[in-house]
């Protein structure tokens, strides 16, 4: 093994984190395109208001969390090869369909053409049937798009498993979800942009066009590391350090591990801590994702397409992916600098990205200065759910075995699905609401739809500190789940 161990490593593991960044960052951007364009472009066709708004991400994440059951399950099946390709490509042609609602709506209520959509009184029985029939055909799109999508992260993350060792896994998370951020600071750079020059339509077929592209690179560079002619002996030594070196001599293939049946992972105290963690938070950041172009366009009237909005939304999509990047490294300095347990290093890292979110306090307050300080707090609190997300994904690593981490990856992405449609739903309800009621609605100091808002930044500003106690209690100390053979 002395030979093995002095060769030069290969490295080759960076470039698959680097193809799980790229599909990560082409999963965001599909999924920002509609966030982008709702307000400015689409509502005046289709007469849309909030609450439709909030119904179509609402149902869209309820379609996620129930395709995130399933896609785990079938990505351990399937392998991360395939699972991952057929996965790209569903959420891809998805993306591409909404395309299509426009002229769909137009042939249904038999209009020659969307300027006729546009003339149609708001408010009136015309505009109530067209809004509706064009909610239904971009919830149709919606659900293909979130049955795709839900087998980007159980794939990656089960890669990621395949190509590192668990010191290195949060670090490594950190890489490519970071692609959540990038996607998010790429699409209000571009999409409007693109919506303005070509139409909105175009916005959704450039985006969705990507991620064909991707699915080529996938097939010509992936193969599990002990397969993969581009790994040497060097490189599978240090990914596999955390097993004994005897077998990876024998690279005994993953196929053959026990596995756990699907129910039987319900059992378990450490799922229910990863159900715990993504319930209480994935719902923020979806919140952030979906509502933060509108936020600066309700609060300060920066249309989506102004150079404002995107420069907004740019600098908080900024500050989140760079310092999201520095939060996975942080378990890696417990673990080689302080001598900690992964997994203890682990949660001691979350503990302090969990204090990052009680800033969306003061977002709205200090609007009253400056739009740029909501934009730097939303972005500090992005940035502080990205290193959460990143180290809360890598404890699936340290307590499950290969076998069964994209089973539990989905699992909890459901969970993380139906907390994202209680927080979208409702807020979309409570804007509607509150804009209606003017001054008459009012807290914390703030009246109307300013209130509304007011009232989301203070849930998401506790949902971390909360789910890691909750996660704490559950798992108190580091167990991994043995499979008896």
């Amino acid at each position: 093994m002395a030979s093995i161990q002095t060769s030069k490593m290969s490295n080759f593991r960076w470039v698959i984190c680097a193809l799980l960044f790229v599909a990560t960052t082409i999963n965001y951007m599909d999924r920002q395109v509609l966030s982008l364009t709702w307000k400015d472009f689409i509502a005046p066709e289709f007469h849309w208001t909030d609450d439709d708004y909030g119904t179509i991400t609402g149902l869209f994440s309820i379609f996620y969390a129930i395709a995130n059951l399933f896609a785990g399950k079938f990505i351990d099946w399937m392998g991360t090869k395939k699972g991952y390709l057929i996965a790209i490509f569903v959420w891809s042609t998805g993306a591409v369909m909404h395309a299509g609602c426009g002229w769909v709506a137009m042939q249904l209520e038999g209009y020659g053409s969307i300027e006729a959509l546009r003339l149609v009184q708001a408010g009136s029985d015309a505009a109530v049937a067209i809004a509706t029939v064009s909610v239904w055909l971009f919830l149709s799109c919606r659900l293909i798009l979130a049955v795709g999508e839900a087998g980007n992260f159980p794939a990656a993350i089960k890669v990621t498993a395949e190509y590192f060792p668990k010191k290195d896994r949060a670090f490594s998370t950190s890489i490519f979800n970071s692609g959540a951020s990038v996607g998010a600071l790429a699409a209000p750079a571009t999409i409007p942009l693109m919506a303005r020059a070509w139409g909105w339509e175009m916005a959704f077929i450039i985006i969705g066009v990507l991620g064909y592209v991707w699915m080529g690179l996938w097939i010509w560079l992936y193969d599990r590391p002990e397969r993969n002619k581009r790994v040497n002996k060097s490189e599978l030594c240090y990914i596999e350090q955390d097993r004994d070196l005897a077998t990876i001599e024998t690279a005994v293939e993953e196929e053959k591990e026990k596995t756990i049946g699907f129910m039987k992972c319900f059992s378990y105290r450490q799922t229910w801590s990863f159900i715990v963690g993504k319930f209480m938070t994935d719902g923020v950041w979806w919140f952030f994702l979906f509502w933060a172009p509108a936020y600066f366009s309700d609060q300060y009237g920066y249309k989506s397409d102004s150079e404002m909005a995107i420069m907004l939304v740019f600098t908080l999509y900024a500050i989140c992916t760079v310092l999201s990047i520095c939060g996975g490294y942080l378990p890696t300095y417990f673990v080689d600098k302080k001598r900690m347990n992964p997994y203890i290093g682990r949660m001691r890292a979350m503990l302090i990205f969990a204090c990052f979110p009680v800033l969306g306090l003061f977002a709205q307050p200090m609007g009253a200065f400056s739009p740029w300080w909501p934009a730097i707090i939303i972005g500090l609190l992005g940035a502080g759910h990205q290193a959460w997300s990143a180290n809360l994904y890598s404890t699936i690593g340290d307590m499950f075995p290969k076998s069964t981490i994209a089973t539990i990856t989905g699992i909890g992405a459901m969970a993380g699905g139906i907390s994202s449609f209680m927080i979208n739903k409702g807020s979309g309800m409570l804007f509607t609401y509150a804009e209606a009621q003017g001054k008459a609605f009012s807290f914390m100091g703030f009246d109307g739809k300013p209130a509304g808002y007011m009232i989301v930044f203070c849930i998401c500003a506790v949902a971390y500190l909360a789910g890691w106690c909750m996660m704490k209690m559950l798992v108190p100390k580091y167990k991994p789940i043995i499979v008896e053979g």
